[in-house]
Parts: C-alpha cells; structure tokens; sequence
C-alpha cells in the first residue's frame, strides 16, 4: 500500500467492511515464537492485497552512541521472538529490525512516538524489506514508507506499480516514489513530512498510543486501504509488547 498523493485532495478512507483478527496476547500460551509467527502472517497478507514493497538496505552513516544502544536492543527484542534462529525468513526480519533501529529512533523522538511504532510502520509498507522500490538501473530508492514524489518533491523520483483502493476495491496503478541515497535520509524525510503536513497533526505526540498513531494517519490520508489503521496499530502493539 502506497499513501495518496499529498499533493491532491483527500478523501476520508471508509471504515473496514468486516471485522479485523484480534491481537493475540504476548504473553499467551505460544509465547513470542506465536506471537511473532501471527505477525508474519499479517504482513504478508498486507503484502499480496496490496502491500508495500520498499527497500532497507544499510545506510553508510555512522551511527551516534545512542543510535548503536537502540540498535542492540532491537536485536535483542528479534532474538527473544526468534528462539533458536533457523528460520531464514525469521533471520531477515531480525536483520530489518537492527538495520532500521538507530534512524527508528531519531524519527520516533522527532514524532514524539515510541520507536516501535516507526519500525512497525516501516514493516508494514516495506514488506519487512523484502519487496524493494528500485529505481531504473535496479538499484533501491530506499524509500521505506512508500512516500510518492508529489509536486513539492525535488529530489530523485522513480515509477514503480502500486495499489490503491478506490470505493473500497483495490486497483492496480503506477506512481512516483521518492528516492533517497541511504536509509537514514529515507527516515528523516518521513519524519519531516509527517510534521510539515498538518493532515498528520493527529499522528504526533501519541507516544507509545499504537491505536492514535495508525488512527492519525489514516485520517490524514497517509494509505488508501480502509483497514490501514488496524493493520499498523496491530502490529505496532506486538512489537511494543515484545520490545517492553
């Protein structure tokens, strides 16, 4: 799922026509290996109805001693989801998870929210990293939220297919994306984007509120799939749980 055009006007996403699948509780009887199993089978729902299929590569920036510190938490909280570690898929989202961490971080304390609802935001639109936007020579855009490159945007643009929900049935188009040299760039101009557009006045400050968050930018127009703000609230409560 790639967020209207900013650009445009907005017309409010309608409510979710059937009822969404309740969060399993952390500590239930399948443990983080459950929980963890759940959220993987969101995302990748999210994915082929319409999902997000942005890269995360690693930033060549050097990261601050409290970027490194957020970092090995983060791979800490993967390793207490992963248990033993044989699982590939699982291995790639624990590498997503770490490589996001530090510049989750510095967005999160812009945005006056929790670091968790950042990474789970970048989860849900990049597929966990794992359906990269390209540019033309094939190389990624970095472009994690899957932010379009509306009237406003001067820097690098690439086309890329895309899904958008129209009266409720989701359609096949093609946009500009926005492109960014390395990770970091892509993280800071989310955050920036997130407070320089008042549609998004709702998504601030919510700390660790995983429900105000998604909610406010769902209202704001951030994605054109109904069921947004259930998807990102969901999995931002589950990676809060198993981070806490």
């Amino acid at each position: 799922m790639r967020h209207a055009d900013l650009n445009t006007a907005f017309t409010p996403a309608t409510a979710p026509t059937a009822p969404t699948r309740p969060t399993a509780g952390i500590g239930g009887g399948n443990g983080f290996g459950g929980v963890f199993g759940s959220v993987q089978e969101e995302v990748t729902s999210f994915i082929q109805n319409g999902g997000g299929d942005s890269f995360s590569a690693g930033s060549s920036a050097a990261l601050s001693p409290e970027g490194s510190m957020w970092q090995a938490r983060a791979s800490q909280a993967a390793n207490a989801i992963l248990g033993d570690g044989d699982d590939n898929q699982s291995l790639d989202q624990q590498a997503f998870l770490q490589s996001i961490a530090p510049w989750a971080k510095e967005a999160a304390d812009k945005l006056g929210v929790a670091p968790e609802l950042v990474s789970a935001h970048a989860a849900l639109e990049s597929g966990w990293g794992q359906r990269p936007l390209k540019n033309a020579d094939g190389s990624s855009t970095h472009n994690l939220f899957g932010i379009k490159a509306g009237k406003s945007w001067s820097g690098d643009v690439a086309e890329s297919a895309t899904t958008e929900y129209v009266g409720g049935a989701a359609l096949k188009t093609s946009a500009r994306f926005r492109a960014y040299p390395d990770q970091a760039s892509a993280f800071r101009d989310y955050a920036q984007m997130l407070i320089d557009n008042p549609r998004f006045r709702g998504a601030l400050g919510t700390g660790s509120d995983a429900h105000a968050f998604a909610s406010g930018l769902a209202k704001g127009g951030y994605a054109t799939d109904p069921a947004y703000a259930a998807k990102l609230s969901r999995l931002a409560g589950r990676l809060q749980g198993i981070s806490g």
